[in-house]
């Protein structure tokens, strides 16, 4: 396909994108201004980094056929696994039955989750990484019509030469400003407020036989109980507490006034684990102001040997954890597109754009059943919601709903699954 494909960001995304791009470029550029190699705490380029993240099964699914033996190695490095269905997960303030679900979670910090991607894609021979740079912005033909390349800084400006140029920077992506100043069309965008704020404190338990088995306590977020927290197991014996407030509402982030929060959690089981466990980091705070779609998808004008993915392409409501598995979707996407030929940059786009649009549609509607978020509804979202309120309730009752639940959230399934008439039928006969 070419000679070498340069990828500005460092991130899940990027990564991704490296594996799949290193079958079939000579070489394989990483750049970020953080330090990447043998990092596995929270960076500056992350911010989220320090707060819980969710594998998605799809995505744990990916990992697996990317990265031969990736859920072994991974496990022997001290993540965690086990079936879905075996968590606490609470819908509405209403605790939902147990599962054999068959979805497997993989549970690990974030920084260290992505440090065991960074290491296998950093022994792929063809992979470089350029730490501690800035991308300062793109390099295009005379013409403008392809990007050659990015300007990078480290001190002094350089710039690097490519074949394809990625764009996986994340959320504070520059590619409209780039895109603009080529003369290019800005892509419109989408977006729904929903002012979502993660505050978040490691634990170390003193016994954990109070947790009963459990690795995980899910009590999500609703219009009716909107206060929310996952509180799960990680590597080498550390529990990671995330609360979750929406529309402005967040945890302080003083101990006393993080305690008081979690106390007013619909599950009181969460603070009195932690009243009695040792703090291992102080409490931080991530705020998220919107989920935010750019449709490049929707652009006639492109130029060549330049794509966007990941957070830039289409930045997600954390609560969903639907980030790194959308990423992992597109980076196979990547590969589909390389593998037929000249990578086409604009069918590229839209082809993404499929894959973001059912998590997007979920992630929206869900955000939208909060009637302060100002946005569209039109009936069959308002339809969706109300039918959504009525399988989780189901899910309550019976196992087979809340499997059927699982794998749509997890983006194994479709989610038009949970319309068949079977699991119509079970949803209505256990919704109460």
């Amino acid at each position: 396909m070419g000679t070498r494909a340069v990828i500005l960001g460092g991130s899940m995304a990027g990564l991704l994108a490296a594996r799949v791009l290193a079958e079939t470029y000579t070489e394989v550029l990483v750049v970020d201004r953080d330090g990447l190699l043998g990092v596995t705490t929270p960076r500056r380029g992350v911010p989220q980094g320090a707060h819980i993240h969710g594998l998605l099964a799809r995505g744990h699914q990916i990992l697996d056929e990317l990265f031969d033996g990736f859920t072994d190695d991974a496990l022997a490095a001290g993540a965690l696994t086990g079936d879905l269905g075996e968590h606490r997960w609470f819908f509405a303030g209403h605790e939902a039955c147990k599962a054999v679900t068959g979805m497997r979670y993989l549970s690990a910090t974030r920084p260290v989750l992505e440090s065991f991607v960074r290491d296998r894609v950093a022994a792929l021979g063809n992979v470089k990484f350029l730490e501690q740079h800035d991308i300062v912005g793109l390099v295009a033909s005379p013409d403008r019509t392809r990007i050659t390349g990015a300007r990078v800084h480290d001190g002094s400006e350089a710039t690097l030469e490519g074949d394809l140029v990625v764009d996986a920077t994340g959320r504070g992506s520059r590619t409209p400003v780039w895109l603009d100043e080529l003369g290019y069309a800005r892509p419109a965008f989408e977006q729904i407020k929903i002012d979502f704020s993660y505050t978040t404190r490691l634990y170390r338990l003193p016994d954990e036989s109070v947790m009963n088995g459990v690795k995980s306590v899910n009590p999500l977020p609703s219009p009716v109980t909107r206060r929310s927290a996952f509180f799960s197991a990680m590597e080498d014996g550390k529990w990671v507490l995330s609360v979750g407030g929406v529309l402005g509402d967040r945890a302080p982030t003083d101990p006393e006034g993080f305690l008081a929060y979690v106390r007013t959690l619909p599950v009181p089981d969460i603070y009195q684990v932690i009243a009695d466990a040792e703090p291992l980091t102080d409490p931080v705070s991530f705020r998220f102001p919107a989920s935010v779609r750019p449709r490049y998808d929707k652009l006639t004008g492109f130029p060549d040997g330049f794509i966007v993915l990941g957070d830039a392409a289409c930045s997600f409501n954390p609560v969903y954890g639907q980030g790194m598995t959308v990423s992992a979707l597109e980076a196979l996407v990547l590969r589909e597109h390389v593998r037929r030929g000249p990578l086409e940059p604009l069918a590229f786009q839209r082809a993404i754009a499929d894959v973001i649009d059912a998590p997007w549609g979920t992630a929206a509607s869900g955000d939208l059943a909060y009637p302060e978020v100002v946005g569209s509804r039109p009936d069959e979202v308002l339809q969706m919601n109300e039918y959504m309120a009525k399988v989780m309730a189901a899910a309550c009752q019976d196992p087979e709903v809340l499997t059927a639940f699982m794998r749509v959230a997890g983006l194994v399934d479709p989610p038009a699954t949970l319309m068949e008439p079977d699991m119509k039928r079970r949803v209505l006969q256990h919704a109460g």
